[in-house]
Parts: C-alpha cells; structure tokens; sequence
C-alpha cells in the first residue's frame, strides 16, 4: 500500500553564529510533528539546514581572518551538533552552499528575468546589515530597523529587481480564498494588513557590494540575493527542475505540508515565496505556520543584551528530555513563550517528576512488591475501570486534533493529563489496601493491569514528544508494543509479562541548590 505522504521543513538556520534555545526550539517543534507523523504511518519527509551566503557572513569572516566557506563549515557544524543533541529526526540537512543548490538556483533566477519578472534597475534605501533587509523611511520604528532595532544605513546600487507589485491582487486573493495558508490566524491579518494591501514594492534581487553568494550567471557584476536563494532552498534539494522535468523525489513530496518558521520572518515565507513559486509555476505549499518567539525573561534573547541561553548547556545539566519537554509544552500556540531556569525547573519538577516520573515509578514497585512483578489481566473489572480506559482511548482523536492544528503544546498537556488520570486511578482504587485482602488478588492484578497498558498506550504517543524517556519506559514495563494500531485498543500489553526493575525518569529538583 502506497504510505500517505508528508513533508516538514524548518527555516534553514543562518550560519553566522550558534543558535540560541529560541532558535533550537523551532526544529524540535518541527521534530515532534514528523516524528508523531511516522508514527502515524506517514511516509515523513523532514528538511532542516542552513543558509550560507550573504554579507554578514563575508564581513563576519573577514573580522576572524577566515575565508567565508571556511567560516560557513565551522558555524554549521556547530549548528548540526545542537539539531543531534536535541535528538531530531531530520530526513535532509541542507547547505546553500551546495553546488547543485547554487547551480538551479542560478537557473531559477535566469528563468523569472527571461520571463521578464526580474529586470535591472537601481536601488536607494535604507539597509540593515544584520537583517539583510532594505527598509523605507515609514518602515522603521524610533529610525531603525523594525525587526532587530539596531542601526540602518543608507546605500544604493544597481541591482536585479522582481516585480512583487505584478503579483500584489494574485497573492491577496489567494490568501482570502485558502484559510489556513497562514497559521494562526492573527498572523494573516498582519500580513494582509502591513504589507499586502497598502502595495507591495518590487523586492531588490541581486547585491553588488559584496561577494559572497551566488553569481548571476549572466551578469557576473551581481550575486543573488538572500531571499532567492535561502528560499528556494525548500524545492531545489528535492530536485526541482526550472527549465524540464523535475525529479521524482520533488514529485513525491511537493508540495510541502508545512512551512515551520519565525514570525520574524513570515513576511518573506508568505509574500515572497508564494510569488516566486507562482510566478514559476509551481504549486502552493499547503501551510506557513509562525510559530512564536522564546523570550528571555520579558525581553528577545540578543547576543547585545547577554541574555542567551544555548540548548546543549541545559541538556549537559537537565538531559535532552527534559529540554525537549520545557520548549514544547511552555510555548503557547500564538503568543510568545518565556524561559527563565526557575520555570524550567518548576516544568520538569511539576510535570515530570511529580506525575510522569511518581507513575511509572509507584505501578512498577508495586508489581514487584505484590506479584513479584508478574502483570497479569483477570478480569476483575469495578466501573471506575471505564473511566480510565475511556479516557486513554480518547487520547488518539485530542493528539491528532491538536497536531494538524499545531497546537503541539495543547497535544503535549493531552498526554500529561493522561498520566495524571493514571495517578488519579491509584489513589480511587487504593492498591495498597486490596493488596491486604486475600480475596482481592484477582481485583488487584486487574488494577495494575489497566495501569500498565494505559502507561503503554499513553507512551506510545509520547515517543514522538520525548523519544529517550519513552524508550525506558517501555523498557521498564518490558514490552515492544510501541506502534499507532496498539493504541486503538484496551488490552494489547501481553498478560502474564513480567515487568523490569524501576529506573528514576526525573529527579525532582531542589531550586534552592
């Protein structure tokens, strides 16, 4: 049977220094989604990489005495070591420094100014370096740049332009007629609002001042500019072809599913790259989702205010679930999220510790202690039973809800409610005391049965979300029923198994040390 397709892809990471954990929280955002995808059967093509080129990098380079590729290798590494660390599953990691990238990003480009959507032309504006961004003067807030706040300059050039203003009704009619192109909601509106419907201005193309990039190949004075290339990124590594056929793998997976990027950024993935794909002729991806920013205390992490806070540093002290857990289920669908270390700790102490680490821990120790550790199903069922078994198996409809809506932090709590049904279960059923009356052993093994098969469906999910913890329970409960179709039924943990010794999940942390 033909798998259904699905294709995930992150903004690609700019290379010009390590990425904070607001950076990394888009790609373990973007990680749980395939991973819960594959477990659901999907056939997951998940993309992620980083984009090379433009004059922050040469400039960057040239303070450090390096040649720009050489300056790219170093920072990408490091960018790939933290993508590990966190454990994703990406399927490609791309690089736009890759010839093949920067050899049908050339013809991309000759294409749109052959079709004459790109013409020669000179720019005078105010430019952020940093951004890489020309601005106009209305553009800018308190006179400087709108999305970083630091200091713009004046600058004008020859330059390659792409007619944006030929696409403006195109691109506006598309977006009313496709709800849920742009997720959430509010940030259509912005889109719509700010640029969209005041008139869109053709967008500078090509640089000359610097050197680092792709040249034109027909005007070698020029290197293309960031968002061609940066954005194009999403279909020429699965072998999309401008000029002919492309290749079987772009015919697989396009169009992509989801777009996952920063909101900072969604401007360019919802105007520019929708013209660009419409004006070659290329299908529509079917999502741009703008996720929210992490924010430092109240303020945006920035290396200016000291205020970073990197990813594989808190895994070396918390462990890479305990990370994975804080960016998913602390950042809230459409508002910003806050990391602080106290919230961190009150997240793994509250969530994982207190109700998934005290489960898992008290029904192993008390299938040890009463059955020497044997987990066996007789049947003995009180209708309190119902309630629980009815509420695991609901669990597949609310996870499946919230992820296709990327509500992963709501789909994340979904689970975790899960397992506080399972404690709940143990104090109305009260083990303890059945275990002291000879003719409750049968009513006791059915208790413990239920607790263990609700911990393993419930777990199934989970593997998406925390994949180390996961793998230890079913480790401990000593089962390799892990698969989507085991979770539609009560009952599938084997009985008469055995269960394993109990392992400490999560240590519950003292703040004050």
């Amino acid at each position: 049977m033909d798998k259904k397709r699905f294709y995930i892809s992150t903004a690609i990471a700019y290379a010009s220094s390590k990425p904070h954990i607001g950076n990394t929280y888009e790609i373990v955002l973007a990680d749980v989604i395939a991973r819960y995808k594959r477990l659901c059967g999907y056939d997951v093509y998940f993309q992620t990489g980083t984009d090379e080129h433009g004059q922050k990098i040469e400039e960057k380079a040239r303070e450090v005495g390096m040649e720009p590729q050489a300056y790219v290798d170093e920072k990408t590494s490091i960018i790939k070591d933290i993508w590990d660390v966190m454990k994703t599953s990406y399927d490609k990691f791309v690089r736009t420094t890759d010839p093949e990238h920067e050899r049908i990003v050339q013809e991309i480009f000759k294409k749109l100014y052959d079709q004459g959507d790109i013409y020669l032309g000179e720019y005078k504006g105010l430019y952020c370096t940093p951004c890489e961004s020309f601005w106009t003067e209305s553009q800018l807030v308190d006179g400087k740049c709108p999305d970083c706040g630091r200091e713009v300059h004046e600058e004008s050039e020859e330059a390659y332009f792409f007619k944006m203003s030929k696409y403006s009704k195109w691109l506006e009619e598309y977006l009313e007629s496709h709800p849920g192109f742009i997720e959430p909601e509010a940030r259509k509106n912005e889109i719509m609002n700010n640029f969209i419907k005041p008139g869109l201005q053709d967008l500078c193309v090509s640089r000359t001042s610097f050197r680092w990039g792709i040249p034109v190949d027909f005007d070698d004075k020029h290197v293309i500019y960031v968002w061609i290339d940066a954005l194009s990124n999403y279909i020429t590594f699965l072998g999309y072809n401008p000029n002919g056929e492309s290749d079987e793998e772009f015919k697989k997976y396009w169009p992509a599913d989801i777009h996952l990027i920063g909101k900072d950024i969604l401007r360019f993935h919802t105007i520019y790259w929708p013209i660009m794909l419409h004006a070659l002729g290329v299908e529509m991806p079917k999502h741009i989702f703008g996720h929210p920013w992490m924010l430092f205390g109240n303020d945006k992490m920035s290396k200016s205010k000291g205020n970073i806070v990197y990813a594989d540093d808190l895994v070396k002290q918390y462990g890479v679930d305990a990370v994975r857990f804080y960016m998913i289920h602390e950042m809230p669908f459409a508002a910003d999220g806050v990391y602080t270390e106290d919230l961190l700790i009150e997240a793994i102490n509250a969530n994982l510790a207190n109700v998934l680490g005290n489960l898992v821990n008290r029904t192993i120790g008390m299938a040890n202690k009463y059955f020497d550790g044997i987990v066996t199903n007789t049947n003995v069922k009180e209708d309190i039973d119902k309630e629980l078994i009815d509420e695991i198996l609901a669990l597949n409809k609310k996870i499946d809800y919230n992820v296709n809506k990327f509500r992963i932090a709501d789909s994340l709590e979904n689970i975790i409610d899960a397992y506080r049904r399972c404690n709940k279960y143990i104090d109305e059923t009260m083990p303890w005391a059945l275990a002291k009356d000879e003719t409750k052993q049968d009513r006791l093994n059915t208790v413990l049965y239920n607790l263990v098969e609700a911990i393993r469906i419930t777990t199934v999910y989970l593997q998406a979300y925390l994949p180390d913890t996961a793998e230890s329970i079913f480790r401990q409960i000593n089962t390799d029923i892990k698969d989507y179709e085991s979770t539609l039924e009560f009952g599938k943990y084997a009985s008469g198994t055995k269960v394993n010794n109990p392992e400490v999940l999560f240590m519950r942390i003292d703040n004050k040390k």
